[in-house]
């Protein structure tokens, strides 16, 4: 409920407070108002209003805590105290309440009041992602969720080589390493090119107290970037970077009629997971004992295919194989509606919507209640929207001033009983 009433500002010639702020946490504004109003305009006009409301306990005078909406500066403002008697006793009688108001900070409460005005205070008026200094405008604690729009299929090409690396062969995982490692594959001989490796890690498992922290991994496999050409002896493979991790090692086997490289020429939209990748269409070189390629599809942030790395590049190839890129039958409607509820299908968390870019497909919400779940459908509960959730950043946004997200990287650098023994492993 929001009712309007005539208040006279006492610190007219500028706001009182602190002002504000700047702190290892951000900016803070402690701006303050103290508004003078009427207790016989109160008890007249607002008292009749709000006395039969349930969720009032007291209504014949504002309270501490109340909310007032101030149109000269379009801000939200919290009582923080009430000044009963001052004028103290002039004419015998009590006329007015001094209100001591700052600047209200929201966290995880819902404002809805109908009025635009005044609920768009949540977002900041006339919202386009920023302010006009770059900073986002959007108040309390949020989560930006990246959705699925509508799905399109990605599509792809691949060329052959002979002398290619067909597949990698982990015979060493390693572990302590606490970033991807760098794989450096023997130069191809003159007038060939050099063959390129990306490495997939996996955590959990435990190679000589390597990883007795949980945080550092083990190489899994070693996936085919580029098959080079050329080659006429298998290249060596060395590991190198990935922090302190040692241990790695690897080989690979080389064929003819392989295929080299997978170029990408539309990544589409609207994946979640990462799609099946088929060959077909294979032509082999006759009497040649022949394997077909196999490959994996790495899906990015915005739901579209960034690499394809093969897994095995096959053998025997005369013609470069068609690549068929499976699509996603996942297909996003409808606009989310400020502040209306939404609910994730199988988590049944809710969250209050406040900005949807339709062109990027990223919905930011607050007052979230439970864990949304990635895969999960979101649905709006006014406007009926309706679209799969693909990334989850609970992280606030970086505003250029604030050092909390510093603070948390090094205070992850601090070893306690729960990553490993500070004191060694027997």
């Amino acid at each position: 409920m929001a009712l309007p009433l005539e208040a006279y500002i006492d610190n007219y010639d500028q706001y009182s407070g602190a002002g504000n702020l700047l702190s290892k946490f951000g900016i803070e504004s402690k701006d303050e108002v103290r508004l003078i109003i009427s207790r016989e305009r109160f008890e007249n006009y607002i008292t009749p209003l709000i006395q039969d409301q349930t969720n009032v306990k007291l209504s014949t005078r504002p309270k501490s805590g109340d909310l007032i909406w101030f149109p000269l500066d379009d801000r939200i403002y919290e009582i923080k105290d009430i000044e009963y008697a001052k004028p103290y006793y002039q004419l015998q009688d009590l006329y007015t309440y001094e209100l001591y108001c700052e600047l209200f900070r929201l966290e995880d409460e819902v404002i809805a009041t109908g009025i635009h005005d005044i609920d768009n205070n949540l977002i900041g008026e006339d919202y386009d992602g920023q302010t006009d200094d770059g900073i986002n405008t959007i108040q309390g604690p949020t989560q930006t969720l990246t959705l699925v729009g509508s799905a399109v299929t990605a599509t792809a090409t691949a060329a052959i080589v002979n002398g290619g690396v067909r597949f990698f062969t982990i015979t060493n995982r390693g572990g302590g390493y606490n970033s991807v490692p760098t794989v450096g594959v023997t130069s191809a001989p003159a007038g060939g090119r050099t063959a390129i490796g990306i490495a997939t890690m996996i955590g959990g498992i435990n190679v000589c107290n390597l990883n007795a922290n949980p945080k550092l991994q083990s190489v899994q496999a070693v996936n085919v970037a580029n098959s080079g050409f050329g080659y006429t002896i298998a290249p060596g493979v060395r590991f190198s970077g990935g922090g302190k991790g040692v241990g790695a090692a690897a080989t690979t086997t080389i064929g003819d009629g392989v295929v080299g490289v997978v170029t990408i020429t539309s990544g589409g939209s609207g994946y979640v997971d990462n799609p099946t990748i088929s060959f077909t269409n294979q032509i082999f070189k006759t009497g040649v004992a022949t394997v077909s390629a196999a490959a994996t599809a790495i899906v990015s942030a915005a739901g579209t295919i960034s690499n394809i790395y093969i897994t095995n590049a096959g053998v025997g190839y005369s013609v470069a194989p068609t690549i068929v890129v499976a699509g996603s039958d996942s297909i996003g409607s409808g606009t989310f509606i400020f502040n209306e509820i939404v609910t994730g299908s199988s988590s049944n968390t809710t969250a209050r919507v406040r900005t949807w870019d339709a062109s990027t497909n990223i919905l930011i919400v607050a007052t979230v209640a439970g864990e949304f779940t990635r895969g999960e459908t979101l649905v709006g509960g006014t406007s009926g929207a309706s679209y799969e959730l693909r990334v989850i950043d609970v992280q606030p946004a970086d505003d250029g001033f604030a050092d909390n997200i510093n603070i948390e990287i090094e205070a992850d650098k601090i070893i306690d009983f729960s990553e490993q023994n500070p004191f060694g492993m027997p």
